[in-house]
């Protein structure tokens, strides 16, 4: 049976792309909804990409709940200067004809979780929808069999301040809450997605494949590489949030190690920053699976092959 997840998201360049391999693997994945909160780009904009890539994959079965447009205290710093305004630059796709699901995606969270016990949550963006959520409803920790999450970092530090990683950063209020919360969780930091690098080969199967979700990959991926490269001096760009959907269609690609993971919430200088007790040094009990090793090469090839089934 495919794992049931719902995937809470901000697309951004590489949101969209984990949203099409995630909508490429049915047999696997059950993907019950989609939630959007505001992060890369504002609210309206990381909700109309999503239906934009539900559309792309003909998956328009998938409801897409906006959700917070705001962080839970702190205001909302956004990323068109990585993703253009838009948020999926270089896409180039329609507006979406597909309409939001009525209702708040917290409550629609709060809801399916109640009914539906055991699903797995994929946090792509800020953890706000799902923060909200917990402090609303602590209970439903009991009912989420996992949490897999693209933020953070440790040996690679932050992308945002020399200390704090994007998603963190944005709302580390929500983030203290969700690695409090007694979820098991898999962090996927820069650590590990800093060796998923885009070049001009991996671009360029995307483009090969023929397709409209390839060429919009392609497309999406030329355009959201060149700040990283120029940032980092590096050959291609990182993709961060697919490894998201990766690991649990491929978990044997991965290795990390259980960990203490705990939220910087008070201090300005690290605000957002993920303390992991990488060495045990605390010995307090590991909360979260922090991944720092990638088969890269097998993660693109499964990328490709994945889009390569959409329309």
């Amino acid at each position: 049976m495919p794992t049931p997840i719902i995937i809470d998201t901000d697309p951004g360049q590489d949101d969209a792309v984990a949203l099409l391999l995630a909508l490429a693997s049915p047999a696997e994945l059950e993907v019950v909804a989609i939630t959007t909160v505001a992060g890369n780009v504002p609210l309206e904009l990381t909700t109309r990409n999503s239906l934009m890539m539900v559309e792309l994959a003909g998956r328009t079965d998938v409801p897409v709940y906006a959700g917070c447009d705001q962080p839970m205290v702190r205001p909302l710093v956004t990323a068109e200067f990585v993703h253009g305004k838009s948020g999926i630059d270089g896409s180039n796709l329609p507006n979406p004809t597909t309409q939001p699901a009525d209702g708040h995606a917290v409550d629609y969270l709060l809801q399916a979780i109640r009914q539906r016990p055991g699903m797995t949550l994929c946090t792509l963006g800020p953890l706000t929808n799902v923060g909200t959520a917990l402090q609303r409803e602590p209970g439903i920790a009991e009912d989420i069999e996992k949490i897999v999450l693209m933020g953070g970092g440790f040996f690679e530090g932050g992308n945002t301040t020399p200390a704090a990683e994007f998603n963190i950063y944005e709302d580390p209020q929500a983030a203290d809450l969700v690695f409090r919360s007694g979820i098991p969780l898999v962090m996927m930091p820069l650590d590990v997605t800093h060796q998923a690098l885009t070049s001009d080969a991996r671009i360029q199967a995307f483009r090969d494949l023929g397709n409209a979700a390839g060429a919009a990959t392609a497309g999406m991926l030329e355009f959201y590489e060149r700040y990283d490269m120029e940032r980092y001096g590096t050959l291609g760009g990182p993709l961060h949030d697919p490894t998201v959907i990766a690991y649990l269609l491929e978990p044997e690609m991965f290795g990390g190690r259980h960990c203490s993971v705990e939220i910087e919430t008070t201090s300005e200088l690290t605000m957002g920053m993920t303390v992991v007790d990488w060495w045990d040094l605390t010995e307090a009990d590991p909360n979260c699976l922090v991944v720092n090793q990638i088969d890269d090469q097998g993660f693109y090839t499964l990328l490709t092959d994945r889009i390569g089934r959409l329309p």
